[in-house]
């Protein structure tokens, strides 16, 4: 995909839309579970969204299990196991108030949670280190499913291993960190298809009902053509808190922990965040970008660590059409997470963060011009993507998501490149690049030397824009 035409990406979003329903396709059944059988989970990555996104898949239709869990961390895989035994799980990054109630810990506690019978996680199936995934996935082997969410850098080596051993696969959000990885992914996406193996991907708007709605109206031209869209994600610094290295932490463990503030690890603030919105506006215009310029920098921030404060980026699609993305997470700030849509003849306000999403006649946003908002309720997307998922295992339908996810966040990357270089970067440039963030990243153990180091002041490089080399 090098210069992704409208039909051709409607064409792929309708197939994968599809993949809910019959098909009358002739493939492989490796990956087939009965609808009566009990479906084995595996949780790669024990924070707040791997046990959200464990819960979720025990709350599908159709028996589940958790049998097994893997972190790098002891503590997280602890915290997550007691959460989803007592039937809380961390609130995840965005809920809509209207579904919000909160627990202690600041927990998110849904109506709807697994029993404690289908949780059976003993020590021995509890595996703890940078192998950790292959154990905990070997559990499962073949027919289950492998949560993974871990940081983004290892999503590429953790869904390769897990379509090698024939499991189907839930894996969050940003999927990859650089172009390499992008490819890997797009590979294991192929190889699962082959196998009759189901992806699914944790970019949940997709999934959200309002604006699911909103973008058909779009479609339907209830704007005109749309001429320019609008990626904003703006707030105040939210998790990325930069922690000191404890005594006798090794340097990997240290930046795995902070793994919100290394690029090699998150892909960067753009990556890891805006990828949500930047996908919406893609979704929106029917087409990815076919080049980026961009700038970014850090001009408030004072931890050690590689963050960018701020970005904008400038993409363009095939017919001259642009996007703008603006992101930001500064404290004491104007702040607003969501997209702005202008076509010939009205406008939209849509995304993630967007509960509510609105159409208005003309460009000025106002109740008099509103003409279309979204009537019906909501259901919650974490958990729709997962009842696709699961419905897709039992039924044996048709369900890879893999290349969306994987053409958002190389979206999110060519931006990256574009702001650290400073240059205009094209998508052929960018998805062709062999610059990895983390070269051997396969052979790495908590004892290797990270691809990053602080420097004798104890703080770590960060890109510049006319310098750096991004792609």
């Amino acid at each position: 995909m090098t210069n992704p035409s409208r039909r051709a990406f409607l064409r792929q979003s309708a197939a994968v839309a599809g993949a809910t329903l019959a098909s009358g396709l002739t493939i492989a059944r490796s990956g087939h579970v009965a609808g009566g059988d009990t479906i084995k989970i595996a949780l790669i990555g024990c924070g707040g969204r791997g046990t959200g996104a464990a819960a979720n898949a025990m709350n599908t239709n159709g028996p589940t299990k958790l049998v097994a869990m893997a972190d790098l961390f002891q503590n997280r895989l602890d915290t997550s196991l007691q959460l989803l035994t007592k039937r809380m799980v961390p609130q995840a990054d965005f809920v809509p108030p209207e579904r919000q109630r909160k627990g202690p810990s600041n927990s998110l506690i849904v109506s709807a949670l697994p029993k404690t019978a289908q949780i059976d996680v003993p020590p021995e199936r509890q595996f703890i280190g940078l192998d950790g995934f292959k154990k905990a996935i070997d559990c499962i082997a073949p027919g289950g499913v492998a949560i993974l969410t871990t940081p983004p850098a290892f999503r590429p080596i953790h869904l390769e291993y897990a379509v090698a051993k024939g499991c189907h696969v839930f894996m969050e959000k940003a999927f990859a960190v650089d172009a390499p990885g992008i490819r890997r992914v797009l590979r294991a996406g192929e190889e699962a298809k082959k196998k009759n193996l189901k992806i699914a991907g944790g970019l949940e708007c997709r999934h959200y009902q309002p604006l699911e709605e909103v973008i058909r109206q779009i479609h339907a031209a209830a704007i005109g053509e749309v001429i320019t869209a609008w990626c904003y994600e703006i707030h105040g610094p939210v998790g990325f808190r930069f922690k000191n290295r404890e005594p006798g932490m090794s340097e990997m463990a240290h930046q795995i922990r902070n793994y919100c503030n290394f690029t090699w690890l998150n892909g960067s603030f753009l990556v890891d965040w805006a990828i949500h919105n930047l996908d919406v506006c893609c979704w929106v215009k029917g087409a990815w970008p076919v080049s980026a310029q961009a700038q970014g920098g850090r001009q408030v921030r004072t931890d050690p660590d590689q963050m960018f404060d701020h970005f904008a980026v400038e993409y363009t699609f095939a017919d001259g059409t642009r996007l703008m993305a603006q992101c930001r997470h500064m404290p004491r700030c104007w702040g607003f997470c969501g997209n702005a849509i202008h076509g010939a003849t009205g406008s939209a306000v849509l995304g993630k963060m967007i509960g509510n999403p609105r159409i208005y006649k003309g460009h000025q946003q106002t109740p008099e011009n509103l003409i279309w908002k979204y009537q019906g309720p909501p259901r919650n997307p974490w958990q729709v993507e997962h009842d696709l998922l699961f419905d897709a295992i039992r039924q044996d339908k048709p369900h890879n998501e893999t290349e969306r996810c994987a053409y958002a966040a190389m979206t999110a990357i060519l931006g990256r490149m574009a702001a650290e270089s400073g240059q205009v970067v094209t998508w052929e440039q960018a998805l062709a690049s062999n610059l990895e963030l983390a070269p051997g990243l396969d052979q790495y153990t908590m004892d290797s030397e990270p691809p990053v180091a602080p420097g004798p002041d104890g703080r770590y490089p960060v890109a510049m824009p006319g310098v750096t080399k991004a792609f």
